[in-house]
């Protein structure tokens, strides 16, 4: 095992979860407020900022999206992909889970939820829109936050950081792909340059600036190197709410016209969380993997990298759309839920272990 990834082992391990990640339900709902009273005060500004595009590309709210990305993809360590061969078990769960159940069950959940059961509730116009968001926000597994869940389970952090290093590496290949699968799947448009144009923007690019960054940080010493993720930290979460300030701005007149709209979105995503996050569990245990690696895998596989989902929503269908909405609603129970799913997996121990 190298020095480096012990190191950022260590770091992941340790990061506690600071309190905008702890609030960050607190903090969306605040921008909710904000955004939609902007929009509905100032409209004029929002539509100048939504003219700010170059090569369809929103050019503040691309900048934003970097901002968001990047501090994130510091701390993965891709190095750490020689650890997976440790836990080729737990690691065969996460994959299975994420890749071949995660996305293709919520691309079901939306077409069954959307498209039939709350269909009368909702706009009509919209509900393409809608479930293509629910699909971006289930194809792009969580990388960041799945550090803290980790942390609160006492999970395996070499574990953690392969299973991020190994998804990560897969999400710049994959993510297009299977998007543009289950799109033509639900009889959505695949708008394929547009797509493509996302990943190079929002994954590719930003992963070789990360890893440039890292490398450069580390060259300093750990000490640096530490120093540099607790002064980059919020830069995340603040781009984050910024963004879904703007967002709202735009989605407000909608929202007022139908508030029941989120509610309704939050009920396929829940579904998944609970669903995937059970069966990663449950299959860790089936297969005898350790409790500390059944929590990180089971957690991995319940949460989003929602900022990437909401980068993509916002590139190929716009501020104003469904799908933008919908990877925001995720964003929104995303730390309550997955507090709770915490819960479970560490008041279940004992079952877990008695095999």
């Amino acid at each position: 095992m190298s020095a480096q990834c012990e190191a950022t082992a260590r770091l992941a391990a340790g990061a506690p979860m600071s309190v905008f990640e702890r609030y960050l339900t607190v903090w969306v709902f605040l921008c909710i407020v904000t955004g939609i009273a902007l929009g509905e005060f100032a409209p004029g500004v929002f539509q100048t900022i939504g003219r700010m595009e170059y090569a369809q590309v929103n050019l503040p709210v691309g900048l934003l999206i970097w901002v968001m990305v990047i501090p994130m993809l510091v701390k993965v360590d891709f190095g750490a992909l020689h650890e997976v061969k440790q836990h080729v078990r737990g690691i065969g769960v996460t994959l299975f889970v994420n890749w071949l159940v995660k996305p293709f069950s919520m691309a079901f959940l939306g077409w069954l939820f959307i498209r039939h059961l709350f269909a009368p509730m909702l706009p009509a116009d919209q509900l393409d829109s809608y479930i293509a968001g629910l699909i971006l926000l289930a194809a792009a597994p969580c990388t960041a936050m799945v550090f803290v869940w980790s942390k609160l389970t006492n999970g395996d952090p070499l574990f953690t950081l392969s299973q991020v290093a190994l998804n990560d590496t897969i999400m710049v290949f994959a993510f297009a792909p299977l998007v543009g699968l289950l799109l033509g799947i639900s009889a959505i448009t695949v708008p394929w340059a547009t797509l493509v144009t996302s990943v190079v923007l929002y994954i590719v690019i930003p992963v070789i600036i990360a890893q440039v960054w890292r490398k450069v940080l580390l060259s300093r010493g750990q000490a640096a190197f530490d120093a540099a993720m607790e002064k980059i930290g919020p830069w995340s979460i603040a781009a984050l709410l910024l963004t879904l300030v703007l967002l709202f701005a735009f989605q407000g007149e909608a929202i007022l016209r139908q508030p029941l709209i989120i509610a309704l979105l939050a009920v396929p995503i829940l579904i998944q969380v609970f669903f995937n996050s059970a069966l990663a569990y449950w299959l860790n245990r089936a297969v005898g993997e350790k409790h500390n690696v059944a929590c990180p895998s089971a957690l991995i596989g319940a949460s989003n990298f929602f900022e990437l989902a909401v980068a993509a929503a916002i590139a190929i269908f716009g501020f104003e759309s469904g799908a933008a909405l919908a990877t925001v609603v995720g964003v929104l129970i995303e730390v309550p839920v997955m507090l709770l799913v915490v819960k479970v997996v560490n008041s279940s121990k004992g079952w877990y272990e008695a095999r």
